[in-house]
């Protein structure tokens, strides 16, 4: 589950950078070329860390994006409040996932059954 959480975060912060490289290019007085290849560049990164998260170490690469957008605050400050707000995001989903993962296991190692007469939602 934590994997799918961070995957989902990953994702979602790609879509952010793609519209803050928009905002970019008029707020900021680096060259556009330059804003929308660093753009794409990190809209490709977040994708390919969202696509590593359930691989050893995925977790860390995820970190290292959010690094890497709150970098982009030094050409556009604005992105310091989203590269921020995407960080804690991430942080909780790692907190959180890692607590469903763990509950998950536990209620499987005790044999993982339902009360009679309900099904389980995950397959």
């Amino acid at each position: 589950m934590r994997a799918r959480l961070l995957a989902t975060c990953l994702v979602l912060e790609a879509f952010v950078v793609f519209f803050a490289t928009l905002v970019a290019t008029a707020l900021s007085s680096v060259p556009d070329a330059t804003v929308w290849t660093a753009g794409a560049v990190l809209v490709v990164v977040c994708l390919l860390a969202a696509g590593l998260a359930r691989r050893p170490g995925g977790v860390v690469v995820g970190w290292v994006v959010q690094g890497l957008v709150l970098a982009t605050a030094v050409v556009v400050p604005a992105m310091a409040v989203l590269g921020l707000a995407f960080a804690a995001l991430y942080g909780w989903f790692v907190v959180l996932g890692g607590r469903v993962d763990r509950d998950r296991a536990a209620w499987e190692a005790e044999g993982g059954q339902e009360p009679p007469g309900r099904t389980s939602p995950v397959s």
